[in-house]
């Protein structure tokens, strides 16, 4: 076997072949390998048809993939997370040599790739996990990428991962977030951002639909005005996109025809877990998963409208404008980021991982999903204010001074319609929070010390272990 390649992968699903290709693009030779061979006849046949089979080496068992590969080895695996990730390290362990390094690249769980990266201390092999976003395509011409690892491990593979990445302004897209399951962890973050960029969207396209009586022709002439000016990103491009299209089947909106049931992989539901647990505050995020997951109840929907009345109702004539919706999702969207970023400094803060918060905005700028224009700025104000929530930094503290009230006015209008918008309500009750400096908890306080004895503390610091209830 000729070992003429430094790099290896295994998994060649949708995915894992489109990063394969796209390393063999850059210019590095790499191995591949998959469960299934007639999986690896159908991707080289594919590489052959790009001009890349010379720069890939197929292989048909683990042996003849490991004897591939010129030690030290780096092997991508690109496999189901979960159970399957610790069979195929299994099934490769024995086969590697000191210094070689598996690399997740799959959808783990940050607590997993922490597990696997302390296995692998007591192992020939090094582990690290990697974050990749951006879907099929980004795989293929340039995804973001979060990795998690010890710094000479990124070095080993660093300038593989930056030349396979997405760019913006030539700058590469991918960047070392910390040790052992931090890139997963903030890939998990960026993630259930995603599900809430996605679901405001959506509430939005509520509203024009239900509530305005814009046709879909209407939908995707607002959205692509949209993608003009400060809300331009991959997600309202798209959304211009999918509005737009005809069913082939029965000449009518694509949108019409497709049930309103959101599937999901889990990564959102584990972003609002891994919130409980830090006890930090990401309702937008939260209402998110909540919507996907009332989306799949749809017989139980189909009872409401049926023993309550069917909801929504149109808005009354003028109560809202295509301008009056952009200020809404401008708001909505800063509102969310700022509690994702506010995730990630918790987390960092906890497990004492130094995230690099302004570069986490910008390898966010550019081939993953939430790619949009705002995050240049995001990048910018983080930097300029370490530690501060983003809402209290320039340019953002003004914007959303600027849009509250749209954002304000739609979610009074979605409500009083019977317009579902979980999100973008969940965003403005928030922002409501963080602006009160004196809220209800000491009600809290008081129930708790008189039914569980747990004291509370007064606003003038006397000593009172318990309130007069206990007399």
């Amino acid at each position: 076997m000729d070992n003429s390649a430094h790099f290896g992968l295994i998994g060649l699903g949708t995915m894992g072949a489109a990063l394969a290709l796209n390393i063999a693009e850059k210019g590095y030779p790499v191995a591949v390998f998959n469960r299934t061979a007639s999986a690896t006849d159908e991707f080289m046949n594919r590489a052959a048809a790009e001009g890349l089979a010379g720069r890939l080496i197929p292989t048909k068992s683990l042996q003849d993939f490991v004897a591939a590969i010129t030690p030290p080895r780096a092997i991508v695996l690109m496999v189901p997370a979960g159970p399957v990730v610790d069979q195929q390290i299994a099934a490769l362990a024995p086969l590697l040599q000191q210094g070689d390094l598996i690399i997740d690249a799959g959808n783990a769980n940050y607590a997993d790739t922490e597990r696997r990266a302390a296995e692998a201390r007591d192992a020939a092999h090094d582990f690290m996990g990697i974050g990749v976003s951006g879907g099929e395509e980004g795989a293929r011409h340039g995804p973001s990428i979060m990795a998690g690892g010890q710094p000479a491990q990124w070095e080993r593979v660093g300038e593989m991962l930056r030349a396979i990445s997405a760019k913006y302004e030539s700058e590469p897209c991918a960047a070392l977030m910390g040790p052992g399951g931090a890139g997963h962890f903030v890939k998990m973050v960026h993630n259930g951002i995603e599900y809430a960029d996605m679901q405001m969207i959506a509430e939005t396209y509520a509203l024009m639909r239900d509530g305005m009586g814009f046709d879909a022709p209407r939908v995707a002439e607002t959205f692509e005005a949209w993608n003009e000016g400060p809300l331009a990103s991959y997600l309202i491009e798209i959304s211009g996109k999918v509005s737009r299209a005809v069913d082939p089947i029965s000449g009518g909106p694509m949108l019409d025809a497709i049930l309103d049931a959101a599937g999901q992989k889990g990564t959102g539901r584990w972003t609002a877990i891994e919130a409980q647990k830090l006890a930090v505050a990401i309702p937008v995020i939260e209402a998110a998963v909540v919507a996907r997951n009332l989306s799949a109840q749809v017989a139980a929907r189909a009872q409401g409208a049926k023993v309550f009345g069917v909801m929504p109702q149109a808005l009354p004539k003028g109560a809202l404008d295509p301008a009056t919706l952009e200020g809404a999702l401008i708001a909505g969207k800063i509102l969310c980021y700022a509690q994702g970023f506010d995730m990630l400094a918790r987390a960092s803060a906890e497990f004492s991982w130094d995230l690099p918060m302004p570069e986490i905005a910008r390898i966010w700028r550019n081939g993953c999903i939430i790619r949009s224009a705002m995050l240049n700025d995001m990048a910018t104000a983080l930097a300029a204010h370490p530690g501060e929530n983003l809402i209290f930094a320039a340019p953002f503290t003004g914007l959303v001074q600027k849009n509250e009230a749209a954002l304000r006015k739609v979610v009074i209008a979605a409500t009083g319609a019977g317009i579902a918008v979980p999100a973008l309500a969940a965003g403005l009750s928030w922002f409501d929070a963080m602006r009160t400096p004196r809220g209800s908890a000491n009600m809290i306080q008081a129930q708790r010390d008189f039914f569980g004895a747990h004291g509370y503390v007064r606003l003038d610091g006397k000593d009172a272990p318990h309130g007069p209830w206990w007399d």
